[in-house]
């Protein structure tokens, strides 16, 4: 990734976590010492770039267009200096004398104007190879740099500087520290005004980003802000797992036929796996769930969730930001346009009753960070869980398979001392894979002798089903959002999450998972072996996009 990978460590903003992520470097070059040093990760790619000199260089390639015919393939260069250049697919030869900076070559030089109005544009009868092509940069005929990518990826481009296939209008972001902040904590589904209460002072701006949307409630109030001249946007998922159903197609008619912008984004040859995120700005405040936008979620009728307002603009603005490159996109589309043609599903509403056991609280947060996936939130989760020093509680609908490098820093920990407790949901439709789960933590903990206890929830009447996403290490942080620890979510999928530091924030959502894990029906404890400090090598799985709905646990 641009500027800081999926592997780099980040949202690492306190020095608490400095000191402790230098600590376990240290720790780990010198167990590794014997083999020459610290160890970096490997990286699988399809690609081999040579380069004499950094004086020129490919930076990207887009050989399988979605358009019919491949029309709008392209090659990018960067050429710091004018000079005698070309550019050869192997059967043909373009001559770039006397061009410089960025330049992108194709045959449909119109077409790429447009697409790049800031870069120069040579015309040219390319017919880049969609099972693979290699691509030479020279100058006065040195070659400069040489680029091989293997079997393209519609509607993707070729990134040689990080050796991936980045969908088009798909950019990264870092993770960003907004600073300290005043936050209202809540749970749901005690508290499910929080978000409406919200919602309902919107003044100039309300964007709602979605996986999937059929709240009612959430309606009136979008409908009334759009009616007092809020610039009311709603961004929501274009083929969630079981498809859009009819209550969630009724409402967003509701919502467009009042002038209310509603776009879906995905497809086959979408930015992300899935659009998953749960927020919302609304003009200078921001709220991060882990819940849908829907009566099981927001509307407090079934799920076990969590969820954070923060104030002040700088968090709004970023999540606005992230909310405008997602609904900017070539794969975003106007819902009135999208829906033509389809029909939808009738599925019930839930329709459950639960106490208020955990009320709203405002805490101070030393600071808060935004995290995004794809780009930083699972590295920066890693990077938590690498600096525990005492306990980390996990609460998840499920961790998908083993092969998952979040589950692998969580038993680093463990294996290293820090008292790990993880809370998982009992819910029917991911029964059978938690339990092959603990069956497979039961033999890692047997062996390692790890401070681990793991269990299922047992909702006791205080809510239906586990459906939070949230991470607790020491008192120092929190994590809470969209983000799953399945095997994909990280990597494919838009998520978005927030990192609150500080005692304040932790405490509160500690206090509902104690209560969550004393009604838990299942513990597997493993006490407490001080295991040796060394990392957990867990063999990652590609996803693709028929997934299970254990998989994407919405």
């Amino acid at each position: 990734m641009a500027r800081r990978t999926e592997e780099s460590a980040a949202g690492a903003q306190s020095n608490w976590l400095a000191s402790r992520v230098l600590r376990l470097l240290l720790i780990c070059c010198l167990l590794s010492g014997a083999a020459g040093g610290c160890l970096t990760p490997a990286v699988a790619t399809s690609s081999a770039t040579e380069s004499s000199t950094e004086s020129g260089r490919i930076i990207a390639v887009y050989p399988d267009p979605v358009q019919d015919g491949d029309t709008g393939e392209y090659v990018a260069v960067k050429l710091p200096t004018v000079g005698n250049w070309t550019l050869s697919d192997g059967e043909t030869t373009v001559s770039l004398r006397n061009q410089t900076g960025r330049v992108v070559v194709g045959s449909e030089p119109g077409l790429l104007h447009e697409q790049f109005p800031n870069s120069s544009v040579v015309g040219a009868p390319l017919a880049l190879s969609n099972a693979g092509e290699t691509i030479t940069l020279t100058r006065n005929g040195q070659r400069i740099d040489r680029v091989q990518y293997g079997e393209a990826t519609e509607g993707s481009r070729y990134l040689p500087g990080t050796a991936e296939w980045r969908p088009r209008g798909y950019t990264p972001r870092s993770a960003v520290s907004m600073g300290p902040a005043n936050a209202t904590t809540f749970v749901l589904p005690d508290s499910p005004a929080v978000a409406l209460e919200t919602l309902r002072d919107a003044e100039n701006r309300l964007f709602l980003a979605g996986y999937t949307f059929s709240a009612e409630r959430v309606t009136t109030e979008l409908l009334a802000a759009a009616e007092r001249g809020v610039d009311v946007r709603v961004l929501v998922e274009a083929s969630p797992v079981g498809g859009i159903i009819s209550r969630q197609a009724r409402l967003l008619d509701r919502l467009a036929a009042a002038g209310v912008v509603v776009r879906v984004v995905g497809g086959e040859t979408g930015r992300y796996a899935f659009h998953h995120p749960k927020y919302a700005v609304v003009d200078d405040r921001a709220v991060v769930l882990t819940e849908n936008w829907k009566p099981s979620g927001t509307g407090g009728r079934s799920n076990r969730g969590w969820g954070v307002r923060i104030e002040g603009g700088g968090t709004a603005d970023e999540l606005a930001a992230i909310f405008a490159h997602d609904a900017g996109g070539p794969d975003t589309r106007p819902w009135s346009t999208f829906r033509r043609g389809r029909t939808f599903e009738r599925i019930p509403a839930a329709s459950g009753s639960y106490p208020a056991n955990h009320a709203p609280e405002t805490v101070r947060a030393r600071n808060v960070t935004v995290l995004t996936a794809p780009g930083n939130a699972g590295a920066a989760v890693v990077s938590y869980l690498e600096a525990a020093d005492k306990r980390v509680d996990v609460i998840q609908p499920t961790l998908g398979r083993q092969e998952n490098r979040l589950v692998a820093a969580t038993l680093s920990a463990a294996r290293r001392g820090v008292e790990v407790r993880i809370l998982l949901s009992g819910a029917w439709y991911v029964a059978e894979e938690n339990a092959a789960l603990v069956s497979w933590l039961e033999g890692w903990a047997d062996r390692n002798d790890a401070p681990l206890m793991v269990k299922l929830a047992e909702p006791g009447g205080r809510y239906e089903t586990v459906h939070a996403k949230g991470l607790l290490v020491d008192d120092e942080v929190a994590v809470l959002g969209s983000l799953n620890w399945n095997r994909h979510s990280a990597r494919e999928n838009r998520e978005v999450a927030l990192a609150l530091y500080g005692e304040e924030p932790v405490a509160y959502y500690r206090e509902s998972f104690e209560a969550d894990w004393s009604g838990g029906n299942r513990t597997v404890p493993w006490l407490y072996g001080a295991g040796a400090v060394a990392a957990v090598v867990v063999a990652g799985i590609v996803a693709t996009r028929t997934l299970s709905f254990a998989e994407v646990a919405e």
